[in-house]
């Protein structure tokens, strides 16, 4: 299941893919199919938050838990869906305080490529869910194989922006130096938690207010 990354995160997945953990991943998904169980999203989409945003272009990276549960929504980013699939309520929320933050309409599209082709890491913990069955993956050597990935990240770039959102993400806080890079946690924008500190968090202006400062090119968002 290893895979080819048509740019330079191959030569940091690379040793990742090499891992006996890789490798139980592999053994583990193969044991799946014989179960015949319908994982999410489809391979040729679990890497795909990598192919569109490079790690030299990577400059803010949002932590998603585990990818949709339904059919047809989950495509490799973290909170995003498919043009023409309905948007999910957290989506909804996001988008609600992307309006309340810097009075952008939201978007009739839950697609966020045009977020990931700006260099946002649309990263999930883990990177496929059994169908119908959230969490279903969230005890796999995924969680070693992406925590590398923040490593990475926080050890060979600067001045990245993490939003950890949820207290899931809030977890991952640890594997990031705060010294090189722009921290901002709030609560999950599920509507059971989105009035919690979500709304009102002003992340996107932030984000853009630290790339800035540091002479980085802001996201359209």
């Amino acid at each position: 299941m290893g895979r080819i990354i048509n740019n330079d995160w191959s030569e940091y997945l690379g040793p990742l893919f090499q891992r006996d953990s890789y490798q139980q991943l592999c053994d583990f998904f193969e044991y799946q199919k014989t179960q015949r169980k319908i994982i999410l999203p489809p391979e040729n989409d679990r890497f795909k938050a990598f192919e569109l945003s490079s790690f030299e272009n990577t400059q803010v990276v949002i932590l998603g838990q585990d990818p949709y549960h339904n059919i047809g929504q989950a495509h490799g980013l973290s909170f995003s869906v498919p043009d023409n699939i309905k948007i999910p309520p957290s989506l909804v929320n996001i988008y609600k305080e992307l309006e309340l933050d810097l009075g952008i309409t939201p978007n009739i599209s839950g697609n966020l490529e045009r977020w990931a082709s700006q260099g946002v890491l649309l990263l999930n913990s883990a990177l496929t869910v059994e169908k119908n069955s959230p969490g279903s993956h969230s005890k796999t050597p995924w969680i070693e194989f992406t925590e590398s990935v923040i490593l990475l990240l926080s050890e060979r770039k600067q001045n990245l922006v993490f939003l950890l959102w949820g207290a899931h993400a809030h977890q991952k806080a640890e594997l990031i130096d705060p010294a090189k890079h722009l921290i901002l946690s709030a609560s999950h924008p599920s509507p059971f938690s989105a009035h919690k500190g979500f709304f009102g968090c002003k992340h996107f202006s932030k984000t853009n207010e630290y790339l800035k400062m540091h002479n980085l090119k802001q996201i359209n968002w």
